[in-house]
Formats: structure tokens, C-alpha cells, sequence
């Protein structure tokens, strides 16, 4: 099995680029921000970041395609790195400090193209995930100085720790009754929102955390971190990664209570 540590390291350079011009811009007052076609928030940041990653990539791998938020696919073949550059442009914009870049590797397999290499750097909040195939997730300043991640061993609902981005989208999807079925039976619920409750998963501060709408650029990066910590994340429809439009991720040991809240068939 390949060790993808080399395609490790080189997303932590990419995401050090990526922190350097991201901070750079982080609460400006002249900074730039569009409304995209589908009304979500876009900044000069998000647009910069992203070409910055992709003209690293097209030198460093140069047979590798590239998918990201802004400017979606290039290149073809088995292996494809996907790119947000600010995952929580919207906490960008408004100057709160959670938000990311995340950066994965995802390569072609049964069961189509699935995470390998995962990177999230938060530089406002002066925090970075991380997780190869097969080498487990960590976190810390660098690969040098990091600590091992493990999810927590909460196995009871009524002891667990559930977080989620907002109301909205569940009330859209028809599915806020099942929602809130499920925060009156845990033990705590708090809206971290954005890539923080898959972080806080695979740290053990949090026990489950589910979306209800997202996109793989949104998903691929936490998914790696979230399962090589000992994790499990799905969609609501209980598929393996990052590919069903939506996320449920947890330690594991809840994850079938988790989804038989939320998964939305009848």
C-alpha cells in the first residue's frame, strides 16, 4: 500500500502557503466579496488561495487533477486533489476566526475516488489536522510537533456531545422533527458549524456531528481526519466518505442511533 507521506508533506506546504495568504486578508477592510449564482458568499481570499494551491500542485504533481470551490475540475486520471480554500467564508467575512483551508488527496478505487491524504488548517484559530491512509490523524504545529488523534468511547446517547452548523438546512429537508428528536436525547448540543465538529469528532472533545447539504470539497479533507482517528463518517444515508450531498460522523459507537435519527428514510 502506498504511505502517501510524501503527498502528505507536500499539502502541508500547500496549506502554508494557503495560511500566509489567507491571514493576510483576514479582517481587511477593503477586502472584496462577491454573491456567487448560488447566493453563498465569495472573497478575493477564497479566490487567491485557490490559485495559489493549484499553481503549487501543477508544478509539484503535474499528472494529478485538481478539484476546488472556486474553479472546479482540471485534469483527469486516479488521482485528484480537492481544495476549499476557506471552508466558513462567511465567519471570513465577518472576522470570526473559524474557518479553514481544506486540502485532500482523494484516489480512484472500488467504490469511486475516496480520501487518502487529508489537511485542515485553521491559521486564525492557530490550529492544523491532519491524517494520511493507514498512518492514523494528528494535530499540532507541525508534522515534527503533533499529537494523535482518537475519538472518544461515549456510548450512550444521553452521555453524548452532538454538534451542527444550523437549524436551517434540517427545517428545508423536512427533517428538523427528527432533528430535534435527536438533541433531546444527548447530553449536550452546540452549532460549532463549518470543519470545527469533525475536528472536535476526531479529537474526542465531541461524540457525533452531522449536515444536512455539503459538498465533497467540504467533506473529503474531514473525512480522512475523522476515520484515521478511529471514527466513522457516512453520509445520512449511511454511505462510507464523503460522496451523498451530506455528513454524519461520530466515534463510531453511536453512529447507527445517529443515523437512525437522521437519515431521513421512511
Amino acid at each position: 500500500m502506498p504511505d502517501y507521506l510524501d503527498d502528505l508533506r507536500l499539502a502541508h506546504v500547500l496549506a502554508d502557503a494557503a495560511d500566509a495568504a489567507t491571514m493576510d486578508r483576514f479582517k481587511a477592510l477593503d477586502l472584496k466579496v462577491e454573491t456567487k449564482p448560488d447566493m453563498t458568499p465569495v472573497s478575493e481570499a477564497d479566490r487567491a488561495a485557490e490559485e495559489l494551491i493549484r499553481g503549487q500542485l501543477q508544478r509539484a504533481r503535474p499528472r494529478d487533477a485538481i478539484l476546488g470551490e472556486e474553479y472546479g475540475l482540471e485534469g483527469t486520471g486516479p488521482r485528484r486533489w480537492v481544495i476549499d480554500p476557506i471552508d466558513g467564508t462567511k465567519n471570513y467575512v465577518r472576522g470570526v476566526p473559524v474557518w479553514a483551508t481544506l486540502i485532500s488527496l482523494m484516489e480512484a478505487g472500488e467504490g469511486g475516488y475516496q480520501p487518502v491524504v487529508g489537511v485542515v488548517s485553521a491559521p486564525a484559530l492557530g490550529r492544523r489536522w491532519w491524517a494520511a491512509k493507514g498512518h492514523g490523524a494528528y494535530t499540532g504545529r507541525s508534522l515534527s510537533a503533533a499529537t494523535r488523534l482518537h475519538v472518544s468511547r461515549v456510548s450512550k446517547l444521553a452521555d453524548a456531545s452532538f454538534a451542527y452548523s444550523s437549524l436551517t438546512g434540517w427545517e428545508e429537508r423536512g427533517r428538523l422533527p427528527a432533528f430535534l428528536d435527536l438533541t433531546r436525547e444527548v447530553w449536550r448540543t452546540r452549532a460549532y458549524g463549518d470543519f470545527w465538529p469533525y475536528m472536535l469528532v476526531a479529537e474526542g472533545a465531541i461524540d457525533l456531528c452531522a449536515e444536512p447539504e455539503l459538498s465533497l470539497w467540504d467533506m473529503a479533507a474531514n473525512a480522512i481526519v475523522v476515520t484515521e482517528a478511529g471514527g466513522t463518517f457516512t453520509g445520512l444515508d449511511g454511505r462510507p466518505g464523503p460522496h451523498s450531498g451530506d455528513a454524519a460522523a461520530s466515534n463510531g459507537l453511536l453512529h447507527g442511533e445517529l443515523l437512525g435519527y437522521l437519515d431521513g428514510r421512511d
